[in-house]
């Protein structure tokens, strides 16, 4: 299953002490495929480094960057379906992924259940947490 998780998912779940630590630990046992860009490991990487610190974030982003199920996604296209440029990375990722979901917390994507073509699932964590379950 590839997924694109938006920044802030990724930050409340990779810290061993957060109650989405499940997630992290869903992508470290290979449960899902986890569809990334260059632009949006940058977003993680400069989110990450402001708020946990560099070691912290280098070592995530290593895990990350090297897990076999990482994959790592060239969009060709910008659809620009939303008015944040940095939302729209995510999902032109996911787009380009063809990603069964993004999963966010953020409202921003919230304009996407309307959009009939590109289709983009956007789920919660607790959606996730769902379909993560069924597919297993």
């Amino acid at each position: 299953m590839r997924v694109v998780l938006d920044t802030n998912v990724l930050l409340v779940s990779v810290s061993s002490r957060s109650r989405l630590y499940w997630l992290y630990e869903s992508f470290l046992a290979s449960e899902f495929i986890l569809c990334v860009t260059t632009e949006v490991l940058a977003e993680y990487a400069e989110i990450m480094t402001r708020h946990m610190g560099s070691e912290f974030c280098d070592a995530t982003l290593d895990a990350i960057t090297s897990a076999a199920n990482t994959r790592f996604i060239s969009p060709t296209y910008r659809f620009n379906l939303l008015n944040d440029p940095d939302d729209n990375k995510f999902v032109d990722c996911a787009i380009a992924a063809n990603a069964v979901c993004l999963v966010s917390h953020d409202r921003d994507f919230l304009p996407l259940r309307a959009i009939e073509f590109p289709k983009v699932a956007v789920v919660d964590t607790a959606g996730f947490r769902e379909l993560l379950t069924a597919s297993q």
